[in-house]
């Protein structure tokens, strides 16, 4: 019998780290999937997901993680049922995880995603007409030095006797 499941989808809310009676880390956190189609209205939809995550994975993502941070995950379905206080039997689905991987950087989730940068290289033109108007002072938006990869030569290709060709690596 083969029972995995391997999940890729963001928190739903900041996970919160319990402690069992013996005193075990665990964190039960849901993560929204989106569906791979499109409802009748053209719109994508989610699958929130239960999972079960025990002891330093726990307790790593209760540290690291936080509402909307992008996971995956590998575990194994494990149904149950309890009592519900109104007396009738309440019964669970949950993803007890094996394995869970932080798929963004910290930056990623604190910082807005970058912008395009302006192109900063200028004809020499206009980079002459900014200098003078600067004063003689060159200005912060220098054109690039195009000569940067003839600058460096690797110092066992200088005085060797070995044959090297660029066009023809020797790996």
């Amino acid at each position: 019998m083969i029972n995995r499941v391997t999940l890729v989808g963001r928190l739903t809310k900041d996970p919160e780290l319990r402690y069992t009676p013996n005193g075990v880390p665990m964190t039960r956190f849901t993560v929204a999937v989106n569906r791979t189609f499109s409802n009748q209205q053209g719109e994508r939809e989610a699958d929130f997901i239960s999972c079960l995550a025990w002891r330093k994975q726990a307790e790593n993502l209760a540290n690291f993680m936080k509402k909307g941070s992008l996971i995956g995950l590998d575990g194994r379905i494990q149904t149950g049922s309890f009592d519900g206080t109104d007396g009738k039997k309440v019964y669970t689905t949950d993803v007890i995880t094996d394995s869970i991987q932080f798929l963004e950087s910290k930056r990623d989730q604190h910082y807005p995603a970058p912008q395009p940068v302006p192109n900063y290289q200028l004809s020499q033109q206009q980079y002459t007409a900014s200098y003078q108007q600067n004063q003689g002072q060159v200005p912060s938006y220098q054109q690039p030095n195009s000569n940067a990869q003839q600058q460096y030569t690797p110092s066992y290709h200088q005085n060797s006797n070995l044959p090297y060709d660029p066009n023809n690596p020797p790996f």
